[in-house]
């Protein structure tokens, strides 16, 4: 029997506030009860939608042991209340975990294979640090397939600013304070709190609070500030805490579904899924991933990126997000890219980030319908790169 695809769309989308690994928000509270919190509250904000129609819980984990393991979907569908019948499963794609949960659901859900899906993605790397466990195969040194600096973000950042010379730690640091200074000014304008739920959490010694906030942006970062830190990962180089993402923990969660399920049940429909790709480079320039992952999409939907009005790109180092604008020939503050800031200030916990990305744009394209096509995009640990194109269902034509 043809199967004929069917248009799929990001109905809504939620995220705990993002906390600073070690000692920050989410110390004493585990990762599965994270990703409980953000499917209870998009069941909350979505009373149409019947927990029985959910067809299946996707979710992205970096680490999956601990509390990040047991087929994390599958137990914090069960731990959310969610029916027994309702299937999950867990995902890693590093970084792109949440991103890839997405489009691997959306894509069965364009085969006809499910109606409705949640997906999204959860790090706590205050107890699970990146790596932890991980035993790498030996033959990735010993038969030279990575260079050992492969195995290090923080190296294979350093690497890019020697693959691209013209990217300098000003020109980095730049912006990075232009993500602080973006941040701050959508917190001040209630931007940013839209897709957050306050989260429980605990401490031995202060008791239980709510965490309402993001923890890790600094408002008020100066260049001044950047030019003091130390870079460790380089003697006299280029990459600091300041112009990367910090290690933090969080939750992110999305509803999708069939466009005309989301229409029988009710459901908003913020944006169409209309095609993602995704690309390998070398491991030890992962960075640069998202340039190939876009290249392809682009090429393939016989598009430029003249027409993509909105970019929202991880900015897992300023470096990785300088390098793409720069391939693609875009300035450095092109009002396109990331306006509400990114993750060098709002945090990034690994595979949480791609939902993320896509409630920010899901926003802004309720904000300018003048502006058809947006990107979601991200570099990905081991040398990848992924893009997701999405059309804006507010567009009024006539314009990108």
């Amino acid at each position: 029997m043809p199967r004929t695809a069917r248009d799929v769309v990001f109905v809504d989308g939620a995220r705990t506030p993002f906390g600073k690994a070690g000692k920050g928000l989410y110390a004493e509270t585990r990762a599965d009860d994270l990703v409980v919190r953000v499917i209870r509250e998009l069941l909350r904000r979505n009373p149409q939608l019947p927990p029985e129609r959910v067809d299946e819980v996707a979710i992205a984990a970096t680490t999956q042991i601990g509390d990040q393991g047991l087929t994390i979907g599958r137990s914090a569908a069960l731990l959310a209340g969610l029916p027994r019948s309702v299937p999950g499963y867990a995902i890693d794609r590093m970084c792109a975990g949440a991103l890839t949960a997405a489009t691997t659901a959306g894509a069965g859900i364009s085969f006809g294979a499910y109606d409705v899906v949640i997906a999204g993605g959860v790090e706590h790397m205050g107890r699970h640090p990146m790596g932890e466990g991980v035993d790498p195969n030996p033959r990735f040194l010993s038969e030279k397939l990575v260079d050992p600096s492969a195995l290090v973000m923080g190296n294979t950042a350093e690497n890019l600013h020697d693959r691209f010379p013209s990217i300098t730690k000003e020109r980095a640091d730049a912006y990075a304070v232009r993500s602080q200074d973006k941040v701050a000014k959508a917190y001040a304008e209630g931007r940013i709190q839209q897709d957050l739920v306050e989260t429980l959490v605990r401490s031995a010694e202060q008791g239980f609070g709510l965490a309402s906030a993001d923890e890790p942006p600094r408002p008020g970062t100066s260049m001044e500030d950047l030019a003091k830190l130390k870079t460790p990962f380089r003697a006299h180089g280029n990459v600091t805490p300041g112009n990367a993402a910090g290690l933090n923990d969080g939750a992110t969660g999305a509803i999708l579904a069939a466009e005309d399920v989301a229409a029988e049940l009710g459901l908003d429909s913020r944006m169409r899924l209309v095609d993602f790709s995704f690309a390998g480079v070398e491991p030890e320039v992962m960075g640069v991933g998202p340039v190939p992952a876009t290249e392809k999409l682009l090429a393939r939907q016989g598009m430029s990126m003249d027409d993509i009005g909105l970019i929202e790109i991880n900015e897992a180092f300023a470096v990785q997000v300088l390098a793409f604008l720069e391939h693609f020939g875009i300035a450095d503050d092109d009002a396109r890219v990331n306006p509400w800031g990114g993750a060098i200030a709002l945090g990034h916990p690994l595979a949480s980030s791609g939902v993320r990305l896509m409630m920010q744009l899901s926003r802004l394209f309720a904000e300018r319908p003048d502006v058809r096509y947006g990107l979601t995009t991200m570099c990905v640990g081991m040398g990848m790169g992924g893009t997701v194109l999405w059309e804006n269902t507010n567009w009024e034509g006539n314009a990108k």
